[in-house]
């Protein structure tokens, strides 16, 4: 009885199972999952919006401001709401960003003033004359080639040594001082001379030549101190120069040519000041 009873149980429930799968229908997919972060489009409920004019087939497509705008402010009170489609989470336009003004270029600077470095200064000694005259004449010559041009005449031009000393002092302790600051100057090659008509002179070196001498004399005086020179070993006779700055662009071996100097010697245009 028992058995039976499970077998119309059994065959009952193989009927409902095979009943469900004949109704239960096709099954229904799953929509896809949408990508995160794309704004979803929802159709609210209201009616159709009226259709787009037709795009002319020749006609260019439009540019969209893809530049986001300002969202603009609602009124207080709408009278009647437009139906649309609205698209969800999507953000709202925003106004052009203006253009950059291109900035306008600054003036060019002015040329800075070229300024023309001056040229030093070339001072010669022309020589040697017999006399004044001769001298005088020499200068009339050269004329325009030099300028500031004076006579100096140049006793014991025969000599063959030249000495250039500082006078004697009072006492051999105001010669020492002296030396001290001779020392100071920067001053070398010096002795005090000890004995004879020149005791208590400082002596500040021998030359076989005058422009030696004459150039120990300028580095004395620029220093401070008033040595003199005197030369020896000559006839006694006496010699004519003419001393001269250069004329811009004049060259010295011209100036000589037209004085009718037979020599030429730079000289320190600080001797002629």
């Amino acid at each position: 009885m028992l058995t039976r009873a499970l077998i119309v149980v059994l065959v009952i429930l193989n009927l409902g199972v095979a009943l469900w799968w004949l109704l239960r229908g096709e099954p229904v997919s799953a929509p896809p999952a949408s990508p995160v972060g794309v704004a979803q489009l929802e159709v609210l409920p209201a009616t159709q919006a009226p259709p787009a004019a037709a795009t002319p087939l020749n006609a260019a497509p439009a540019l969209q401001d893809v530049t986001p705008a300002a969202a603009p402010v609602a009124p207080p009170q709408a009278t009647a709401a437009a139906p649309a489609t609205a698209v969800a989470d999507a953000p709202a336009p925003t106004a052009p960003t203006p253009a950059p003004v291109a900035a306008a270029p600054a003036p060019a600077a002015a040329p800075a003033a070229v300024t023309a470095t001056p040229t030093p200064a070339h001072c010669v000694s022309l020589g040697p004359f017999a006399d004044r005259a001769a001298a005088q004449a020499a200068r009339s010559r050269a004329g325009g080639a030099l300028r500031g041009a004076r006579l100096r005449e140049v006793a014991d031009a025969g000599a063959t040594r030249y000495r250039v000393l500082l006078p004697p002092a009072a006492s051999r302790e105001e010669a020492q001082a002296t030396v001290k600051r001779i020392v100071a100057a920067g001053v070398s090659d010096y002795y005090i001379i000890a004995q004879g008509e020149e005791t208590n002179a400082i002596a500040l070196g021998q030359y076989r030549n005058r422009e030696g001498a004459d150039r120990r004399l300028a580095a004395l005086s620029a220093a401070g101190f008033k040595a003199t020179m005197v030369a020896s070993g000559g006839d006694g006779s006496a010699q004519w120069w003419l001393d001269a700055t250069l004329a811009d662009g004049t060259d010295a071996a011209v100036a000589r040519q037209r004085s009718g100097a037979a020599q030429q010697r730079s000289l320190e245009c600080a001797r002629l000041r």
